[in-house]
């Protein structure tokens, strides 16, 4: 039977081939990386300073500048996270909150507002909170005897 040791830091080992030496370039004509170190002869990449950024063009202008402009982007644009009236009859309680979605599963996030959109039916008198729900929602969940608390 083999003996078994207790792992230290005095014995710990890299996984086999996980790790490899890094090739020393520019140490002569014995190494097979001497004198250029694998950059060739001249040009803008065998300089020390030839790699340059991403979309660099050589000077020509880039493509992204020479495309127009379209569009804007709102800053101050609020992302809901949707959840559908046919998802909350997996809910255990009638109270419809941010957190009682968060630990059902319905949404992802806590730090993003929920709002309810009205695909599917209200099965129960649900009680909303701190929701924000569509105008056909709205109707689903009071028809079906519910409120939307503010």
């Amino acid at each position: 039977m083999a003996e078994t040791t207790a792992i230290g830091l005095h014995n710990l080992r890299p996984a086999q081939d996980s790790s490899a030496v890094p090739k020393r370039k520019g140490r002569g004509p014995g190494s097979g990386t001497g004198k250029t170190a694998g950059r060739g002869h001249k040009g803008q990449r065998a300089r020390k300073s030839g790699n340059v950024r991403p979309g660099f063009e050589g000077g020509q202008m880039p493509l992204v500048r020479r495309l127009p402009k379209r569009g804007f982007t709102n800053p101050f644009k609020v992302r809901s996270q949707v959840v559908n009236l046919r998802d909350l009859a997996t809910l255990p309680a009638e109270d419809v909150t941010p957190a009682a979605l968060l630990e059902a599963g319905l949404v992802s996030r806590s730090d993003r507002p929920v709002k309810l959109l009205g695909m599917g039916e209200a099965t129960r008198a649900y009680v909303v909170k701190d929701c924000a729900v569509s105008a056909g929602a709205r109707g689903k969940i009071e028809r079906a005897g519910g409120r939307i608390e503010p």
